[in-house]
């Protein structure tokens, strides 16, 4: 039997079922457990107006119906978050969703397609694994990137900060292109989080992997030509640990 990848597409029709089987199962639950405590008052001021000799009967019923309550309020608990880490969400540079050659901004059938698509997914999977880190990473083919003489050393930080757009950088080699390319995307996760409220509480990372790292993980032989497979913006989630000094 194949191994099921880790490294994983996105698939456009979410799986909702297994959280819609949850949410009706803790739903039936909570009526369960109204139910018992209806009972619980219920036989309470019935046996109120009965002789005293029944009080040590109604103290054992009481008594049992509260280890019941207790038992059906340890069912209803939320479930632990996974530890595991979510797969990999891969926007192949292709149809729609292509870079123009050399360019870092954002096609807008691929801004509608992050808005509507892989934000909810993003929200789904850090909710469901406890993530509060959302790396993006930027891959290019081999193709070189020209002669243009980068700026990102001058300019990159007042992109990140948002007083110049990603379309001023200027990209010096292929390294510099998917790192151009990850912070579009990110741009558009942070307005998208300042703006909507959506994605709370996550940071998000831009990296850059250039040409280094083909879709099946291993590192690139030297190919100079275009290659459409190996354009791609990874998204990947992590959760952020502690620093520690090493001495």
């Amino acid at each position: 039997m194949a191994r099921r990848s880790r490294y994983t597409e996105y698939n456009e029709d979410l799986n909702v079922w297994q959280a819609f089987t949850d949410l009706m199962s803790n739903a039936f639950m909570i009526l369960v457990l109204f139910l018992f405590l209806t009972i619980i008052i219920s036989q309470i001021t019935k046996d109120q107006n009965k002789p005293v000799k029944n009080s040590v009967n109604l103290a054992v019923k009481v008594k049992q119906l509260e280890q019941q309550v207790k038992y059906l309020q340890t069912q209803i608990k939320p479930k632990k978050q996974s530890t595991d880490t979510p797969p990999i969400i891969v926007i192949k540079d292709q149809g729609a969703y292509r870079f123009a050659s050399g360019s870092a901004e954002i096609p807008q059938q691929m801004s509608n397609y992050i808005l509507k698509q892989i934000v909810p997914e993003i929200e789904n999977r850090t909710k469901q694994y406890g993530i509060n880190v959302v790396e993006i990473i930027g891959h290019t083919d081999g193709q070189p990137n020209g002669n243009i003489t980068s700026n990102l050393d001058v300019n990159l930080e007042n992109v990140v900060s948002g007083n110049l757009p990603v379309g001023k950088l200027q990209a010096g080699s292929n390294a510099d292109l998917g790192l151009m390319r990850a912070l579009s995307v990110v741009k558009v996760l942070r307005d998208t989080q300042k703006k909507e409220g959506r994605l709370s509480g996550l940071s998000f990372r831009a990296y850059s992997a250039a040409q280094l790292i083909l879709p099946n993980g291993q590192f690139a032989g030297i190919a100079r030509k275009e290659d459409v497979t190996r354009r791609r913006i990874e998204i990947r989630f992590t959760r952020l640990g502690e620093v520690r000094e090493v001495r």
